[in-house]
């Protein structure tokens, strides 16, 4: 019997599933990462459970909960009636203590958020109890190499934001919708690379099931559009630790973004989505293009730039700085790894339209 991957031929046409029945999906995978967006028993279950994560919890919410406070007494004691010293002394004050203790702010609350991913995903695996990796030169320049790679991609992100809501009329809109998308990759960020997943794999992962991730980041993301730029990231710091725990015990639908009905009908049959239903956005075209963009600017000023051979394709050099931004993958894990996330192999899958072929 043929393969079920096998490319189709003339008895073999792919079968698709009807617009509506591909709405009714979408949908039903929109409420189910809304679910999982408010599942907040199980985070009080899990922070009342555990002394590390309590305490790591409770500093968070200290450190942004204080740095809120001073931002409302600052806006509270230079108000716009002030004329002279809001331009004269604002200024000063961004440089000299906002600028300081937001920088000191995101360091922490990365390792913050770090320690309490490491540890809920080894109360949730106990037989992959994360192994904390002897010290060396390599790992600290690693390490520096991760941070710097995921910062460039923050920046990036929010430019991209930015840059959306200026757009007349839809910009707002746009930029809420996008940036549901942003939290939500960062909320699930841990757990992908904990089970392996490289960097266009992850980027790929919430790319084909779009409609999940965007009601998972929607609640995250309502809470942080309301304040200035500053205090909407406090309050995404406040609340990150919080939906990462989300996370790990979230189930992201489809399994099989290309087959999401499985081949429970017609004799083994896969039967795609409706061709006037993307099945991957490219969401973060953009922002991996000004990664490599920025990268490559770094590495050609620091005389070690790859050739030109490198950049033939629009994402062939973040698949070469996967190694760099990860730090190892998923070596921080046990012996016994996770499994990757179901990906369906690209070469088996059914070309059924433009942009829905692997593209990477």
């Amino acid at each position: 019997m043929a393969s079920r991957y096998s490319h189709p031929g003339p008895a073999g046409y792919p079968s698709f599933i009807s617009i509506q029945e591909s709405l009714l999906l979408i949908a039903q995978y929109a409420g189910r990462g809304l679910l999982d967006a408010f599942r907040w028993a199980l985070v009080v279950t899990t922070v009342a459970g555990d002394t590390e994560i309590r305490g790591t919890v409770y500093k968070s919410l200290l450190l942004n909960c204080s740095t809120l406070a001073c931002l409302y007494v600052f806006n509270l004691f230079f108000t716009d009636s002030q004329q002279w010293t809001r331009p004269n002394v604002g200024w000063i004050y961004q440089l000299i203590w906002v600028l300081p203790v937001f920088s000191v702010s995101f360091y922490l609350n990365s390792s913050w958020c770090s320690l309490i991913a490491k540890r809920a995903y080894s109360l949730q695996h106990t037989n992959r109890a994360v192994v904390q990796q002897p010290v060396s030169y390599t790992g600290v320049l690693t390490a520096i190499a991760t941070s710097a790679y995921r910062i460039v991609m923050v920046v990036t992100s929010v430019g991209v934001d930015f840059a959306l809501r200026a757009i007349p009329g839809v910009g707002p809109v746009a930029s809420f919708v996008f940036l549901c998308w942003i939290d939500a990759y960062y909320c699930f960020e841990f757990v992908w690379i904990a089970r392996g997943l490289s960097l266009s794999g992850r980027v790929r992962h919430l790319e084909e099931r779009w409609a999940y991730y965007l009601a998972f980041g929607f609640p995250s993301a309502a809470v942080c559009i309301w304040g200035s730029p500053l205090a909407n990231a406090a309050i995404f710091a406040l609340v990150f630790p919080l939906y990462t725990i989300m996370a790990m015990h979230a189930h992201p639908v489809p399994d099989d973004p290309y087959s999401p009905l499985g081949s429970r009908f017609d004799n083994d049959v896969i039967r795609h989505p409706s061709p006037f239903i993307p099945i991957r956005l490219p969401i973060f075209a953009l922002v991996m293009w000004l990664n490599d963009w920025i990268v490559r600017a770094v590495s050609v000023g620091s005389g070690k730039g790859p050739g030109p051979r490198t950049f033939r394709r629009n994402r062939a050099f973040s698949d070469g700085t996967e190694s760099m931004e990860e730090g190892g993958g998923g070596r921080g894990l046990g012996p016994e790894q996770s499994k990757p996330l179901p990906l369906r192999p690209a070469r088996g899958r059914i070309n059924i339209g433009l942009g829905r072929r692997k593209i990477d």
